[in-house]
């Protein structure tokens, strides 16, 4: 029960997400979360393919009542076919990952991170303010460890939101890591009524 509130609330972020893409590139860009998982924190490198499988990854931090970390991460291959995507290139222009690109990186996490955090406040009436984005291109125990040096007291799990974006002929996956602190998970479940 407690999953399926979740991923309700990851699909309500989703379709706000899609939207704000869709207007950003105008053209349509469809997304979904098809799965959605509580997973311990140590086992989060794992679900990005392994410690030194190299992911793109966007992270945000979340203050209020429920603080938490946002980490958008996708492969390497991933995060390029984004960048095609809304660019508006054929599958495959983008070969490397500069300024430019990193630039539209950042902003599709800090619109999935925001839209996100919009559904959940929504739905738990706590409110959530989100730090600018930074972005890394490294193995995903480096980022992991960036992540940790940045969080107080880590809770024990993870939430994983995986996510679909379809948009013409070209299909990108990535997921969206919400990392809470020590309590902050118990207290937005709490506020959804299934503590």
């Amino acid at each position: 029960m407690q999953i399926d509130a979740l991923k309700e609330v990851g699909n309500v972020g989703a379709g706000n997400a899609a939207t704000a893409l869709s207007q950003m590139v105008q053209r349509g860009i469809d997304m979904k979360v098809p799965n959605l998982k509580v997973v311990p924190f140590s086992q989060v490198a794992e679900h990005m393919g392994g410690d030194e499988s190299i992911v793109a990854g966007v992270y945000l931090r979340v203050d209020g009542k429920a603080p938490a970390n946002i980490l958008f991460a996708l492969t390497e291959e991933s995060a390029k076919r984004m960048v095609d995507l809304l660019m508006g290139m054929q599958p495959g222009t983008t070969v490397s990952l500069g300024e430019m690109e990193i630039s539209a990186l950042k902003e599709v996490g800090n619109i999935l991170a925001g839209t996100y955090l919009n559904a959940l406040s929504m739905f738990t009436r706590l409110t959530f303010e989100q730090s600018v984005p930074a972005l890394a291109i490294d193995m995903a125990a480096a980022i992991i460890s960036v992540v940790l040096t940045t969080i107080a007291e880590v809770g024990d799990h993870a939430m994983l939101l995986e996510t679909e974006f379809q948009g013409l002929d070209l299909e990108v996956k990535g997921t969206l890591y919400l990392i809470p602190e020590e309590g902050s998970l118990e207290l937005i479940l709490s506020t959804l009524g299934l503590a």
